[in-house]
């Protein structure tokens, strides 16, 4: 008989500094996700799409292992998960699993580690705590993790293995869900005893632009974890964390698991030293709007052939932010930068105007800057260049195979400079955004992009140089300017910073 498994997703990264917080409508819909997914549709929608519970849907089913999916949903990063939406959905796993109490063998749960909700410091936490509740001691419960994972006790202690994502931007997040999978396939098969665990926190907050695994220091630090699994070590996990969450547990964390409780402590506490000695190496370069199209002019005369990338981070909507602020869009109007394209700015209203004038027509509107205190509207009269219904096929690492549903989209032109509008809030991580309305990404002197790090997987390929932009948004990239009131006293507010006093 083979073995059975109960599989569910519950994903979302909270930024408590947020405005807009997330409904349970905005898990409904999905928000550039996959929209709410129940049963056995689960198995049709996710295997071919760079998600978690799809890899663990292929490599299990591989394995010979029997799914019963009960039910997956996700929302863009915000502000706190709301009662109600996690309640809904905590309700639907939670009445799943009970169902098939005493018919399953194990449990797989795809999550992202960082939510926040109104009455829940650790949203996975307490979900998982339901689950154990529902299952009993000895029924094994695997889950995968996003990077930004701020790992929690609870969460360590309900779950059997936790197994976090090794790449920022996330291009192995179906190979994660494949990992958990033959991780629990060697649980149940008795080849693994059931494993001992150890988490070490670090002891700084990192900046999620130092975060990137394709460049030094995370890059080695990854490779190296991949080298400790071995012996009776059978997984090793380092998660940065995601800092503008103002909870007591947030911060980078590393976690082992092995077949004695000597050879986890042994693993995690090697894993740890060598990330804290390595702690001025997590050190990032922010420039403001001027700096960096001037440093783009410079890169420009000086003969790039290829398009200078100046990436909005802390506008990213992936980290919690609106995707609205305008400080990039009027800095490179203003400047009259050559041949350039912002990418994307959420405002529906002025998607709707420029679908009811049409293509070629010029309006005046203000743009933008409608969520964000710190951002205004960019009134101009923009040129109608091109429209679009949003729907369209994700080609790049990250969001490759995903069918996107942005609704009605427009390409905005003035003096110079294009801003692709859409209807969804969604960052900027795959070249077909551009693309959908006209634009071949690789012929611009200069893209503007909404996203902290997971554009690189797309569009590192065809950037002379990346400027990171440190322009007003929702997403604060500097810690030590966050007002915590529930972190833990002592952790450094950045690498090698002032320490938090609480």
């Amino acid at each position: 008989m083979p073995f059975t498994v109960a599989i569910a997703g519950f994903q979302h990264e909270t930024n408590t500094f947020a405005p807009q917080k997330a409904e349970l409508k905005k898990f409904i819909d999905g928000e550039g996700w996959p929209a709410l997914t129940m049963g056995k549709d689960i198995l049709d929608v996710f295997p071919p799409a760079n998600i978690p519970i799809g890899g663990f849907i292929n490599a299990a089913t591989s394995l010979g292992m029997a799914l019963e999916p009960i039910a997956w949903a996700a929302a863009q990063p915000s502000s706190y998960v709301t009662v109600e939406a996690f309640e809904y959905v905590a309700k639907l796993i939670c009445d799943g699993i009970a169902a098939l109490r005493g018919r399953i063998d194990a449990v797989y749960l795809d999550l992202h580690g960082a939510m926040v909700t109104e009455h829940f410091e650790d949203g996975e936490g307490e979900l998982l705590r339901r689950i154990r509740a529902i299952v009993g001691p000895d029924l094994p419960v695997v889950v995968s993790l996003d990077l930004h994972c701020n790992m929690t006790e609870v969460m360590l202690r309900e779950a059997d293995v936790l197994i976090a994502y090794r790449t920022y931007p996330h291009l192995d997040m179906a190979v994660t869900g494949g990992r958990v999978a033959k991780h629990l396939a060697k649980l149940l098969s008795r080849e693994r005893p059931r494993q001992a665990k150890a988490m070490r926190r670090l002891p700084f907050l990192i900046p999620l632009t130092a975060q990137c695994t394709f460049i030094e220091p995370c890059k080695s630090i990854y490779d190296r974890i991949q080298e400790m699994e071995f012996g009776g070590v059978s997984s090793m996990s380092f998660t940065p964390g995601f800092h503008p969450a103002d909870i007591r547990e947030c911060g980078p964390a590393v976690f082992a698991y092995a077949d004695s409780q000597e050879a986890a402590d042994k693993a995690a506490d090697a894993l740890a030293r060598h990330i804290t000695e390595r702690e001025n190496e997590f050190a990032t370069r922010l420039l403001k709007p001027h700096e960096a199209i001037e440093e783009a002019r410079r890169l420009i005369t000086g003969g790039a052939k290829k398009p200078i990338v100046l990436a909005d981070v802390q506008d990213n909507p992936g980290a919690g932010a609106t995707c609205d602020t305008t400080g990039l869009l009027q800095a490179m109007v203003e400047a009259g930068v050559p041949d350039a394209a912002l990418c994307l700015m959420f405002d529906p209203e002025a998607a709707l105007a420029a679908h009811q004038a049409g293509e070629g027509s010029s309006i005046e509107f203000p743009l933008g800057g409608k969520l964000f205190a710190g951002s205004k509207p960019y009134r101009q009269r923009y040129t109608v260049a091109k429209t679009g219904d949003g729907r369209f096929l994700c080609t790049g690492p990250f969001y490759g195979g995903t069918r996107m549903n942005l609704g009605p989209m427009a390409l905005l032109r003035c003096n110079g400079v294009d801003t692709v509008v859409s209807s969804t809030r969604v960052q900027a991580a795959d070249k077909e955004m551009y693309r959908h309305l006209g634009i071949e990404p690789v012929q611009r002197q200069i893209l503007g992009l909404k996203s902290t790090v997971h554009f690189r997987g797309d569009f590192t390929d065809i950037a002379h140089d990346i400027l990171i932009v440190e322009s007003p948004g929702a997403f604060i990239e500097r810690a030590e300017t966050l007002p915590y009131k529930r972190l833990r006293p002592g952790i450094k507010l950045k690498p090698l910073g002032p320490v938090h006093k609480g």
